[in-house]
């Protein structure tokens, strides 16, 4: 098993303004019509990125791009169906140099499943993203510098060994589940690090996560918002003491940027709630190899793609 990365390896006050000049490059983000993805989608565009703003909700997409100063394109994107997946990547031309792996699905009260038969959050947070990842990879690998940056959580702690379980379980936890399927993007965010680099690739692969701040995902009816208590009284409350939605992009954009190859980006504060960018915590089980190679293998099987790289 790799031994987990320190939590004192760097830390820094890197502000998105700080990005370069990003002209002539191509950015795919999943669920860039609202809260974190949004900003990731505005900043990039501001940047000079030609930004694909992948939305299961075309509608509001539309509304988010006519929001953002720059070149943007809105493509329909359910994450929650592996056909949704083959047909948006499909329909992608030209090179991608950039694809961050946003969208998401937080902690229902009741088990759902996805189009394909899969418990929701695992479905939706890693099935969908691992399948859009292996087929964009043709026209990420025609970039000069392609990256992937896969969107991680702190609940990935909550995760255990029974990731590779897919969260096929009688026994449905909201948070539990929600934990296996965090822990799934981080385990796959840096075995296709790990690939990459094997196979001599130019792609690179980074994760982070965005600490805890006050976006949809919260109010999502898809999640915690299914409870009417929830999303009426919860985002108010959090707004008194947590960051919003810029706040929480500001580690995903440096990981999306210009943070090192096969690293894990995160807050700084307390608890890695919020603060300064820097080294995220990784759990044990997030850097276990051994782990990843078999969820690896699960996912291909679930999915039925695999990675040419």
């Amino acid at each position: 098993m790799a031994e987990p990365a320190t939590h004192e390896e760097w830390t820094m006050a890197w502000k998105p303004a700080e990005i370069g000049d990003l002209t002539g490059t191509t950015a795919i983000v999943t669920g860039a019509n609202s809260g974190i993805g949004f900003v990731e989608a505005q900043t990039l565009a501001e940047h000079g990125a030609h930004v694909i703003l992948a939305v299961r909700n075309v509608a509001a997409g539309q509304v988010a791009a006519a929001r953002i100063a720059g070149s943007t394109a809105v493509e329909a994107l359910d994450l929650a169906s592996l056909d949704s997946v083959r047909d948006f990547a499909e329909r992608v031309s030209g090179r991608v140099d950039l694809l961050v792996n946003n969208a998401g699905v937080m902690a229902p009260p009741a088990r759902r499943t996805t189009v394909d038969g899969h418990e929701l959050q695992f479905g939706t947070n890693h099935l969908g993203h691992f399948a859009l990842t292996a087929r964009l990879l043709p026209a990420l690998l025609a970039a000069p510098s392609p990256r992937v940056t896969t969107v991680a959580s702190i609940a990935h702690n909550q995760g255990d060994a029974r990731v590779v379980e897919a969260n096929d379980v009688a026994d449905y936890d909201p948070r539990a589940s929600y934990g296996r399927s965090k822990l799934a993007n981080l385990l796959f965010a840096l075995e296709l690090h790990r690939r990459a680099t094997a196979a001599g690739s130019r792609l690179t692969s980074t994760a982070a996560h965005p600490g805890v701040a006050v976006t949809n995902l919260v109010a999502s009816t898809d999640g915690m918002g299914a409870r009417w208590v929830v999303r009426t009284f919860a985002p108010p409350l959090m707004r008194l003491v947590l960051p919003g939605s810029r706040g929480g992009a500001e580690s995903v954009l440096y990981a999306a940027t210009v943070a090192e190859p096969g690293s894990y980006t995160g807050p700084q504060g307390r608890g890695e709630v919020r603060g300064g960018v820097g080294t995220a915590r990784l759990s044990p089980l997030a850097a276990d190899e051994d782990l990843a190679g078999r969820l690896w293998t699960v996912s291909e099987e679930l999915t039925g793609v695999r990675f040419e790289l």
